[in-house]
C-alpha cells in the first residue's frame, strides 16, 4: 500500500501521512497514519557513529565530505549506467512518479538517503507558494504577440490559448527527490518531515514540498536550488563577501532556533549558497531534534557555587591514582548525543552534555567563518573524539579547555608539547594561515570586525555563546546594509528610467 505525506495538497494545513491509491496516477491521497515505532531511539549516541551527512551523526573525514546537494547546478551531465538503473527503479517503485517528475540526475548521496535532481511535471497544478524562484520572474516582460497569432485572428481562425501560451513558454521547474534507505529508523524519518513541516514558510530553510511512501520505502520532495560548491567560491571570497554569506545561514538559524530547533549539522554542505545571487538556503534535517527531548541535567546549567560544589565532592570521592587512571573504571558510563559531523561538533557534544542547546549550531557556523577567513577548508580534520578534542584545546589552551570541561563534569587533562597554557588568538591564526604572520601585516578594519563576531561564536561556554538573533545585529553581519537598495527603492527607479 502506497502512502504519502500531502504537504503538498492545495492549501494543507497540516502535517498528516496519507494513503494513496496505487493503481492511478493522479491518485487522490487519503488519511492512513504511520504508525512504525522503534523501541530505541534512532541513534546510539555511545557509538562512535560514523555517517556520511544528512541523516547520520558523523561524516567521513572533512576533505572528502560531500552533501546530498553538495554537486554544483551544473546542467544535465551523462549518466552513469548503474545511475540510470536506479532512477529507472525508484521511478518503477511509486506509481505515477514518472508522470509527475522527470528524473535528470543524482546530486548526492549518503549513507541513509541518496538525493536526485528531478523536473517537476504538475508544477502548474498545485500551490507552489513554496517556490522562491517566483519573486524572481516578476518583472518578466510580458510575450510579444506575433505575427503569426495575429494573422490567425485576422483570418478568422481560432486564436490560440493564452494559458497555453504561457505554459508552453515557461522555464522547467526542478525539486530535489530525497530517497531515504529503508535502513533509517521510520520514529527518525517521520521526525525528519514533521520538522521541515514546521519549519515552512522561515526565512532560508529549504521546505518540505510533500512525501511519498511504498511500504518501507520513503521519499521526500524538496525545492532544488541552485548552488555552487563552496570548496571553489570559498578562497575568493572577500570580508564582505563572507558577511553576507554568513547573514543569511544566521538568519535561517534565528528562524530554527525560534522554533527550539537544534540542526546539529550545520556545515558548507548543507548550506547551499550561489555567490551570483548571493542567497543561500538551510538544507538536511536529518539529525534536527527539538530542544530539551530526551535529556537530562547538565552542571552547565547550574549556578557556578553549585557547579564548584558538586565537582570537590566528585573529586573527593574518586579512587583514581594521582595522575593517571583506574584500569578498572566502576563509573557509569555517560549517554549523550553525539550526532554531527567530525570538525564542526560544538565541545559541549564533545564533552557529553546531556542538556545541549540551540548553541551548537552557533559553534559550527563559527568554523565555516574560520574556514573562510583562514582559507583552509577543512580547517578541523579529527579522527575521533579524542583527536577533535586536543585539535580545539591546540586553539583555546588546556586552561580554558579544562575550564571547559569542568562546566560538563569533566576533566581535560594532557601531556602533548605542542598544547600550550594559554592557547593562540584568532588574529594570529588568521595572520598563519593566510602568510601573513612573517611579513608583518595586519588585519584590515574588516577582518577584525570578523574576528570579533568569531570570538562570540566560537565561545567554549555555550551559556556565553551568542545566539542566532543577537548575531544578526552584530556590526559585522550588518555590513553593506546601509548600501543595499530596498526592492521598493528598485520598483522605483525602474518606474522612472
Amino acid at each position: 500500500m502506497a502512502t504519502a505525506v500531502a504537504a503538498r495538497r492545495r492549501r494543507a494545513d497540516s502535517f498528516r501521512i496519507h494513503e494513496d491509491v496505487a493503481a492511478m496516477d493522479d491518485a487522490e491521497m487519503h488519511g492512513e497514519a504511520l504508525k512504525e515505532e522503534e523501541n530505541g531511539t534512532y541513534r546510539d549516541d555511545e557509538e562512535e557513529n560514523g555517517t556520511y551527512r544528512d541523516d547520520e551523526e558523523e561524516v567521513e573525514p572533512a576533505d572528502d565530505q560531500e552533501s546530498n546537494y553538495s554537486e554544483s547546478s551544473e546542467d544535465e551531465p551523462v549518466i552513469d549506467v548503474n545511475i540510470q538503473h536506479d532512477m529507472e527503479k525508484l521511478q518503477s517503485s511509486f506509481s505515477g512518479l514518472r508522470h509527475r517528475y522527470r528524473l535528470i540526475k543524482r546530486i548526492g548521496e549518503g549513507t541513509f538517503s541518496t538525493v536526485y535532481k528531478a523536473e517537476d511535471l504538475q508544477y502548474d497544478h498545485f500551490d507552489n507558494s513554496w517556490d522562491i524562484e517566483k519573486e524572481n520572474e516578476k518583472w518578466t516582460p510580458p510575450p510579444l504577440k506575433s505575427f503569426t497569432s495575429q494573422s490567425t485572428t485576422t483570418l478568422g481562425l481560432a486564436a490560440e490559448d493564452p494559458s497555453q501560451h504561457l505554459q508552453r513558454r515557461r522555464k522547467p521547474k526542478y525539486v530535489a527527490i530525497k530517497k531515504i534507505y529503508v535502513t533509517s529508523s521510520p520514529t527518525r524519518i517521520l521526525n525528519e518531515l514533521e520538522l521541515l513541516h514546521d519549519l515552512r514558510g522561515c526565512s532560508s530553510v529549504c521546505p518540505l514540498i510533500t512525501s511519498f511512501r511504498q511500504t518501507d520505502q520513503v521519499v521526500a520532495i524538496l525545492p532544488y536550488f541552485r548552488h555552487a560548491d563552496f570548496r571553489e567560491y570559498f578562497r575568493k571570497m572577500t570580508v564582505r563577501d563572507t558577511s553576507i554569506y554568513l547573514r543569511s545561514l544566521f538568519s535561517a538559524l534565528a528562524s530554527v532556533h525560534s522554533r527550539n530547533i537544534l540542526h546539529r549539522d550545520i556545515k558548507p554542505t548543507n548550506f547551499l549558497y550561489d555567490p551570483l545571487t548571493q542567497r543561500g538556503v538551510l538544507v538536511d534535517f536529518g539529525l534536527a531534534e527539538r530542544e530539551g527531548l530526551d535529556c537530562k541535567p547538565c552542571l552547565c546549567h547550574e549556578d557556578a557555587l553549585m557547579r564548584k560544589t558538586r565537582l570537590r565532592n566528585a573529586v573527593m570521592g574518586s579512587t583514581a591514582p594521582a595522575g593517571g587512571y583506574p584500569k578498572q573504571d566502576t563509573r557509569p558510563s555517560r549517554r549523550a548525543n553525539r550526532a554531527g559531523t567530525r570538525g564542526f561538533r560544538a565541545p559541549e557534544v564533545l564533552f557529553k552534555c546531556t542538556e545541549q542547546t540551540t548553541k551548537l549550531d552557533i559553534w559550527s557556523a563559527g568554523v565555516i567563518l574560520l574556514t573562510i577567513l583562514s582559507r583552509r577548508f577543512p580547517f578541523f580534520n579529527s579522527a575521533d573524539d579524542v583527536e577533535a578534542m586536543i585539535e580545539i584545546a591546540t586553539i583555546f589552551g588546556q586552561k580554558r579547555m579544562k575550564a571547559a570541561g569542568q562546566l560538563h563534569g569533566c576533566s581535560f587533562e594532557t601531556t602533548i608539547p605542542t598544547i600550550g597554557t594559554f592557547g593562540f588568538s584568532f588574529e594570529r591564526i588568521v595572520l598563519w594561515s593566510t602568510c601573513r604572520s612573517d611579513t608583518g601585516e595586519t588585519l584590515s578594519k574588516d577582518e577584525k570586525l570578523a574576528i570579533d563576531f568569531l570570538n562570540k561564536c566560537m565561545e567554549l561556554d555555550p551559556s556565553r555563546r551568542i545566539s542566532a538573533q543577537e548575531a544578526l545585529s552584530h556590526d559585522f553581519l550588518r555590513m553593506g546594509l546601509e548600501d543595499e537598495v530596498s526592492p521598493e527603492e528598485e520598483e522605483m527607479d525602474i518606474m522612472m528610467a
